[in-house]
């Protein structure tokens, strides 16, 4: 019988040489192997060691506070670091912004499918998805600093098209996150909130000449383990490290839920209506757009509430809301949580849920809109020296059919009310988000065009919708003047055809919009 080899993380640090690829698991706060991430942050810290490494992962890893990916912030540890999502990692983005190393930003879908390609040895992967955006090497190549040389993602003819193009690379050492090792080195991830993409750079690391190493919670007896919940075979194993609990938990500061790894299911309880607000006027307008049947991805913040909206309104299943992760139907959760979801249908592997959305599975999508141009372009990934990173953006609204960007009109210490069904604003943001240029661009109107997709732009006090000559206005909240405070808080004029139409005055009353009644 195959034994696998138990190490300390202490050991498993030293596993890493000087100038070695490194590949982690993790999505946001969940499923990260922290006692390994710990440990090589301890390491370099004592001997110096190990330096100018290559740090690589798909989605986002960390809760801005030290823990996770940011446990690799240390000038001369990184000799270059590619994600696709920053937000969770000031302090990785504070190093790139210093130039202290190479930094690239780039989609997340192709990273977790680019795993599978080095898994393969094929060459890399060819996708459109990024075309015209940030990504694509005439506007930057996801490079994010200066000291930033390398095209890692390279623009290609194919059979006399455009592709963008990320060639493959060999893994020296990928840790992951599992539950349960049995003595042959076998994992299973039950109590992980998704597969992510575990089995993928298992595969790439050891089919690379790499190192695999497994945290997990505990140690079974051989042949103990349920196949079928197996996820990473012992044969791709090399080494398996026992965290203690605080290590390893199942999302950060988080007490363990089996509800989010599908072990139990939840009831279902209604909340508590939410109060009329900026974000649930602009969820309350999202949903009138929903149909039967349908399948969504919502982003954070405003976008949430088109769940919450629907909720209230009796007709959550309406639509099967689905996570970048890898959930397909039940609650998504925010927070450290942000990638979990709460009694899910199904819980797939991270790339394949990709390959739904890069294909246009999705019928609709509810994102965020950060910054919007004249264009229709949004930025939602760079601002100045902020990164946020594009994370699995890009993927989700470059091939959905409908796209709805919701967000509030401008930013900053905006503060609106609204009295006898007219919106009033109370105080002004202090920042407009309808620019003349947007400072990258994490979509671009332009393709979306090309690709015939619907877009809207849902705020609180009016809507706009792209189309072939540019952004139209087309619909206004009862209450609020145009001049003032809809064209005067832009740095563009929108087309506006005739006397655009008046919000639904449903939207703007305490009581339920009556939508189930409505079917």
């Amino acid at each position: 019988m195959r034994q696998v080899k138990i190490i300390t993380a202490e050991q498993a640090a030293e596993l890493i040489k000087d100038g070695d690829t490194l590949t982690t698991s993790g999505f946001v706060g969940s499923s990260i192997p922290e006692a390994l991430n710990k440990a090589v942050e301890k390491r370099f810290l004592e001997t110096g060691h190990p330096k100018n490494i290559t740090y690589i992962y798909a989605g986002s890893q960390g809760n801005r506070d030290g823990r996770g990916a940011e446990h690799y912030a240390h000038k001369g540890l990184l000799k270059r670091y590619i994600a696709g999502h920053w937000a969770t990692v000031p302090k990785l983005g504070e190093m790139a912004m210093n130039n202290e190393m190479e930094a690239y930003n780039v989609s997340q879908g192709a990273l977790v499918q680019l795993f599978r390609e080095i898994a393969g040895h094929r060459p890399g992967i060819l996708t459109k998805i990024g075309m015209g955006t940030f990504i694509d090497p005439r506007n930057g190549g996801g490079k994010v600093n200066d000291i930033t040389k390398e095209d890692i993602v390279e623009l290609v003819n194919f059979k006399g098209e455009e592709y963008l193009f990320y060639p493959s690379f060999p893994i020296n050492v990928a840790f992951i996150r599992g539950t349960y090792a049995d003595e042959s080195g076998n994992i299973t991830l039950e109590k992980e909130v998704a597969p992510l993409e575990a089995t993928s750079v298992a595969q790439a690391a050891k089919n690379t000449g790499g190192i695999v190493v497994v945290q997990v919670e505990r140690i079974v007896k051989a042949g103990t383990l349920d196949p079928r919940m197996v996820r990473i075979p012992g044969i791709y194993v090399d080494y398996v490290v026992v965290a203690e609990a605080a290590d390893h938990q199942q999302s950060l500061d988080c007490e363990y839920d089996p509800t989010l790894s599908g072990e139990m299911r939840a009831p279902d309880i209604a909340s508590a209506p939410l109060p009329l607000s900026a974000k649930k006027i602009i969820g309350r307008r999202g949903v009138l757009e929903l149909e039967k049947d349908v399948v969504v991805n919502l982003g954070v913040g405003a976008p949430e509430y088109v769940a919450s909206v629907a909720g209230e309104e009796g007709i959550g299943d309406y639509m099967t809301l689905t996570a970048e992760s890898g959930a397909i139907g039940g609650v998504p959760q925010g927070g450290a949580q942000f990638g979990s979801t709460r009694n899910a249908d199904a819980l797939i592997e991270h790339a394949y849920q990709f390959d739904f959305y890069d294909g246009g599975g999705l019928d609709m999508a509810y994102l965020g809109l950060a910054e919007c141009d004249e264009k229709g372009n949004i930025n939602v990934s760079r601002f100045g020296p902020k990164i946020a990173g594009c994370g699995g953006f890009i993927n989700i609204t470059q091939n959905t059919p409908k796209v709805f960007f919701c967000g509030t009109f401008t930013a900053g210490g905006l503060k609106i009310k609204v009295e006898d069904g007219k919106v009033v604003i109370v105080q002004e943001g202090k920042q407009k988000k309808f620019i003349k240029q947007v400072g990258q661009v994490t979509f671009n109107g332009d393709v979306a065009l090309k690709n015939k997709q619907q877009v809207m732009y849902i705020t609180e006090r009016c809507v706009f919708e792209l189309k072939a000559d540019g952004l139209h206005l087309t619909e206004v909240a009862p209450g609020i003047d145009i001049q003032t405070q809809i064209l005067d808080q832009m740095d563009f004029k929108p087309i506006i055809d005739g006397e655009p139409k008046v919000m639904d005055a449903r939207i703007f009353s305490e009581a339920l919009m009556g939508l189930k009644e409505a079917e």
